[in-house]
């Protein structure tokens, strides 16, 4: 009998017992795996709506130099719109698209782009005697980028809401005053943004 596996019996008691420390350890890593899983997911899902915000404030600038380029064209255009030798802007967002000033048609603008942070493709307008001479965002929100802006971009910093990010032109028009006090144009109190309906 030297060859043959001897057999132990091991009394059920003893069996019973051992299992359920077994399986309460795997619950235990079991649980802890899942809590990690959800900590690793929160701070993920964190991540990627900053960078999804951010890359949507990278658009809304690129959508606001488009509008500032588009109304440098047509207030340069001039041609048969300039009244008295002075050139325009224009009164509406659509004479953008199509000068009404011209019998060919000239296009300062491809398309009236959405607002990326609102979603919707309304603005307010920044008016000057009754013409468009900039837009901004309609959004409340506050904005992640408050510096390190293009120069021409400078009136963007430290704004408190997506709404004071004015593109005009000229990009200077709006100068902040001294100590503090509203946004002045030429030391009169700014235009008043108005919305677009």
């Amino acid at each position: 009998m030297s060859g043959l596996p001897v057999r132990v019996r091991v009394p059920a008691r003893r069996r019973a017992a051992a299992r359920p420390a077994a399986r309460g350890f795997a619950y235990l890593w079991t649980l802890l795996l899942v809590a990690f899983m959800g900590v690793g997911l929160v701070v993920t899902s964190g991540l990627f709506a900053t960078a999804a915000r951010r890359d949507k404030e990278r658009e809304l600038i690129f959508i606001g130099h488009e509008f500032r380029a588009a109304i440098e064209r047509y207030h340069n255009a001039g041609g048969n719109g300039a009244i008295n030798g002075q050139n325009q802007y224009p009164l509406r967002l659509e004479g953008l698209l199509k000068d009404p000033r011209f019998a060919n048609p000239r296009r300062h603008l491809r398309r009236l782009y959405a607002d990326p942070i609102s979603g919707k493709a309304e603005w307010g307008l920044v008016l000057q005697q009754g013409r468009i001479v900039g837009v901004h965002s309609l959004s409340a929100k506050t904005p992640l980028k408050q510096d390190n802006f293009d120069q021409d971009d400078a009136a963007l910093r430290r704004k408190a809401r997506y709404a004071d990010w004015l593109f005009t032109y000229p990009a200077d028009l709006f100068t902040p005053a001294k100590d503090g006090e509203k946004i002045t144009l030429g030391g009169a109190p700014a235009a008043v943004p108005a919305r677009q309906n």
